[in-house]
């Protein structure tokens, strides 16, 4: 996690980038068509698998594009004045709506991304081509006959009104793509691995080598497209399936092939940004009171209990692990959804996404890995979480994976629990400086019966434990007081209950000393 990184991710909504496409199919090919295609080759769908499996049984190599003078050494603010040409979209005015726009190379983006179109069992490379794109005054045109390959592509349909065409979802830079549902804009981020994160030695980051787009029929109301992973310590196929909606929805298949034992690796990796909230706010000078992609981990275990765990912007590098057995899902969460909670006319981080990783098939034993590292700034991404499964992909061996991702205001949509919405903290009751208060407010469940808490803390006291209905949210308020004595940390837990059933998420919570 660094600025480098979130500056990459930033720069996808700076470039504001209008979207139209020109092509109709991968054989019907007009003069330009003919310059943008290269050679038809036969594709099927397990051509990227076969691929990757047979790079896997080679040494690594690292491949840089040689940029021309001029495009070199870009600043951000010159590669921003490479922008792609909204007349050029590919698949523009197509029955089925959707299109794609192209990112030009340079700045970070160095490493050759070659773009493929399928269509009826063919495959094609899109050329490099420089009229694709406008250049700024800022920047020079490339001259001559070159191949600077491409940094990524970004898919458009019309999400929001059926007269335009929203970008929805993009792919640019190492193994990262983002997306978003209808109303949403871009926040946190998946990749496709990750490995190695938070180890001694420094992570590695694998990237998308290439990516195969097949043409959308008339009807479809989805995108396919395969990319081959590569990195100096494993190849892998990927197959994803993208439906654009109120939640975007894809379909993830994954099968890596380790060039080495692999004893850190993340599935399913998410990237995102927690600076502060209620809970911290007095640690930053800033009149809004939260500013955060996602507020939160949930987990679905394997035995059906629902875990939310809020983010933290410790002091120094803080590692969770949520150790189960087939989990029914993860996710970072974003669950502030009014301006009033965040104040900011320009990043309107009640619209960022959600982003649910929902298993498809049993994922075994492992755990659900959250990494929060220390920040002061809100361009810096500082949270990931992943699932690390127990059994490590050792070398020369395959791993597949299944998972579904909804980018969404939240999921899933029919829970009937209490889902704690709201914390805070402050000073103990009758200015006890021995303990601090506690207060989480929880909506969604039945106010039907009475309801208690269960709340527990691995080192301190508990006291002062009082629930009860909270008029102005229409759900439930629990206080406590706890005392922690001279511990370092404490994980604190708190359920609310009717009776004996358990009626609520079970709320987590870290406390390390100041």
């Amino acid at each position: 996690m660094s600025v480098t990184r979130r500056g990459m991710l930033n720069m996808l909504q700076g470039l504001a980038v209008l979207g139209a496409a020109s092509k109709t199919g991968l054989l019907e090919a007009s003069a330009q068509t003919v310059e943008l295609l290269g050679k038809s080759e036969t594709f099927t769908d397990d051509y990227v698998l076969e691929l990757a499996r047979a790079r896997a049984k080679k040494p690594f190599v690292e491949e840089k594009i040689q940029l021309p003078p001029g495009l070199d050494n870009l600043t951000y603010d010159q590669y921003r004045d490479i922008r792609f040409n909204p007349e050029k979209s590919i698949w523009r005015g197509q029955p089925h709506g959707f299109s794609f726009d192209l990112f030009h190379s340079g700045f970070y983006y160095t490493s050759p991304v070659d773009i493929f179109i399928v269509d009826n069992g063919e495959q094609a490379k899109l050329n490099y081509v420089p009229d694709l794109f406008t250049f700024g005054p800022l920047v020079q045109q490339p001259k001559g006959d070159m191949d600077l390959h491409y940094a990524g592509f970004r898919l458009r349909y019309p999400l929001n009104s059926k007269d335009y065409n929203d970008e929805f979802c993009v792919f640019q830079g190492a193994s990262y793509f983002r997306a978003i549902g209808k109303g949403h804009l871009y926040g946190l981020s998946a990749r496709g691995l990750a490995i190695d994160t938070g180890q001694p030695n420094g992570e590695e980051f694998p990237f998308f080598r290439s990516f195969w787009i097949r043409t959308p029929t008339p009807d479809a109301v989805s995108v396919v497209v395969w990319a081959l992973l590569d990195s100096p310590s494993c190849t892998g196929a990927y197959r994803f399936t993208i439906k654009p909606g109120a939640a975007t929805q894809m379909d993830v298949e994954m099968t890596i092939f380790p060039r080495r034992d692999l004893d850190h690796v993340g599935i399913a990796p998410l990237t995102s940004m927690f600076l502060y909230d209620a809970m911290n706010h007095v640690s930053f000078d800033d009149y809004r009171p939260a500013v955060h992609d996602s507020d939160g981990l949930m987990m679905l275990t394997g035995a059906g209990e629902y875990l939310w765990r809020p983010l933290a912007n410790p002091k120094t590098l803080q590692v969770s692990a949520f150790v189960d057995n087939s989990p029914g899902g993860f996710g970072l969460m974003q669950r502030k959804r009014q301006y009033d909670d965040f104040l900011d006319l320009e990043a309107k981080y009640e619209k960022r996404p959600s982003l649910w990783v929902e298993p498809i098939g049993d994922w075994g034993q492992g755990a659900v890995e959250l990494y929060e590292i220390p920040s002061q700034r809100e361009i810096h991404d500082n949270i990931a979480a992943f699932w690390q499964p127990k059994q490590k992909p050792a070398k020369d061996s395959s791993v597949s994976f299944v998972y579904r991702l909804y980018w969404c205001d939240e999921w899933p949509l029919d829970r009937q629990d209490y889902k704690s919405m709201a914390r805070f903290s402050g000073g103990g009751l009758n200015f006890d400086q021995n303990k601090r208060l506690y207060v989480i407010d929880f909506q969604g469940g039945s106010l039907t019966g009475d309801v208690v808490a269960d709340v527990t803390a691995s080192q301190g006291t508990i006291s002062n434990v009082v629930t009860q209905p909270n008029p102005q949210s229409g759900g439930v308020r629990l206080s406590f007081e706890i005392d922690v004595g001279s511990a370092e940390m404490s994980e604190f837990r708190a359920v609310l209950k009717r009776g004996q059933e358990r009626v609520s998420e079970t709320w987590l919570y870290r406390w390390t000393k100041s």
